[in-house]
């Protein structure tokens, strides 16, 4: 068996993020709630989605993290959001 040491110039992470169809398949698997990608880009184009966590060009992409705290945050089903409290 040989040795080498490796530095971190040597070393590559791969980070994954979510579009909106990503989004809508994780929110499925992990909430077992059904919702659409299209309803995900609504979401993302009138800020009820957090702030993306990357920016490909016009792409916005989300961690499996991100999503998840901003699902639990969410108000219920039939949330007056239009009222100020």
């Amino acid at each position: 068996m040989s040795k080498s040491t490796v530095t971190w110039d040597d070393c590559a992470m791969t980070v994954e993020y979510m579009g909106p169809a990503e989004i809508a398949a994780f929110v499925s698997r992990e909430f077992g709630v059904r919702i659409a990608a299209s309803t995900i880009r609504n979401y993302a184009s009138d800020g009820r989605l957090p702030a993306p966590d990357v920016r490909i060009g016009p792409n916005g992409g989300w961690s499996e993290e991100s999503i998840r705290e901003w699902w639990k945050s969410r108000p219920g089903r039939g949330a007056r959001t239009d009222l100020q409290r």
